[in-house]
């Protein structure tokens, strides 16, 4: 399996990538798992000023960055082995059930390192396809552990520029009454566009949601407790 040139520009440059965080970021608190402790990558992550690290068993994923990110990271090997077996598609369900946080799966390695793997090449691609595709879950590549870090810090990064800088929405005079009923459910924490229609094609207007009650939001299918919450305290002023 051969790299892209997307991950060699990657490496372009990034040798200093500890002096180019100093500036550009705040504390970051990982936690990691104990079983990763020897994979190279807590190591990498130490390298880093403002990152602090703590090492615990963790129920879901191997990295948790500032409880707002999961990380799973896995060489070429891991991810083959489970495939083979079963666990893998198991371990992605859950991962892709996460609705609290941001997952990404990180797949570490090459084709040098690992020159043979314990499946076919065509059930390695099926399974990628199935990861991404059918389950919708992220998946970057690195070559090694040191850029296992990088990615897991740029993505943390781009994460938090999110939360304080939120995208824009084009369009000022929204003359739609459908869009700007899908708008006024998106400002809810959880909910976006696809949440958003479910609710109005559920329950008619963003009235109709606001007296709809805990049972009947958790019922949809995407909103769950967590965000049915989120949606009552919006509307009842609740904490």
């Amino acid at each position: 399996m051969k790299f892209s040139r997307q991950t060699n520009a990657m490496k372009a440059g990034a040798s200093d990538a500890p002096r180019q965080f100093e500036k550009r970021i705040a504390v970051r608190r990982i936690a990691c798992d104990d079983r990763e402790r020897h994979s190279g990558v807590p190591k990498a992550l130490k390298q880093y000023p403002d990152v602090e690290i703590t090492t615990r068993r963790l129920t879901l994923g191997d990295y948790h960055v500032d409880d707002t990110l999961i990380v799973e990271r896995k060489t070429l090997v891991d991810f083959a082995l489970p495939v083979r077996d079963g666990r893998l598609f198991n371990q992605v369900v859950r991962l892709a059930r996460q609705r609290t946080k941001r997952v990404c799966l990180i797949l570490e390695g090459t084709s040098t390192r690992y020159p043979k793997l314990p499946i076919p090449v065509p059930a390695f691609r099926g399974a990628l396809v199935t990861v991404t595709v059918v389950f919708n879950l992220p998946l970057l590549r690195s070559a090694t552990p040191e850029e296992t870090a990088e990615l897991i810090l740029y993505a943390a990064r781009q994460l938090r520029r999110r939360d304080v800088r939120p995208p824009r929405r084009y369009g000022y005079n929204i003359k739609s009454l459908p869009r700007q009923q899908s708008l006024l459910l998106q400002a809810i924490p959880e909910i976006g566009p696809v949440k958003a229609e479910r609710l109005l094609k559920a329950f008619g207007s963003p009235a109709g949601v606001a007296h709809a009650t805990d049972e009947s939001l958790e019922e949809l299918d995407g909103i769950g407790p967590s965000a049915a919450r989120k949606i009552h305290n919006v509307f009842h002023g609740e904490d």
